[in-house]
């Protein structure tokens, strides 16, 4: 399974939330999950309970500097395929490239 989730603060005293993000992403890494951090959202790969673990932990870190949190998430349920995180991607450029 991919999850894109994109996780961060809100209200609280400042506008800036990537020391918060941060927080949640170095979850994410941590986790040892093949992951992708992009500016609008982070990408993780695996079975289902390890991967919503792994979303709970880094919203759990972001909620720990704030009074309210928004997590936005999109799943790709796939059984049976791995290593998507990056096929997806090689496949698009394959047909980018034999287009040219």
């Amino acid at each position: 399974m991919l999850v894109a989730f994109s996780v961060s603060p809100l209200g609280g005293e400042s506008d800036g939330v990537a020391e918060a993000v941060a927080q949640a992403v170095r979850v994410v890494r941590e986790s040892g999950l093949p992951n992708e951090t992009n500016a609008m959202f982070t990408l993780v790969e695996g079975e289902w309970d390890e991967v919503m673990a792994v979303v709970k932990k880094a919203t759990e870190a972001v909620q720990a500097t704030a009074p309210r949190v928004s997590l936005v998430l999109k799943a790709d349920i796939r059984p049976g395929h791995t290593g998507q995180l990056r096929a997806k991607i090689e496949r698009v450029e394959r047909y980018l490239a034999d287009s040219e």
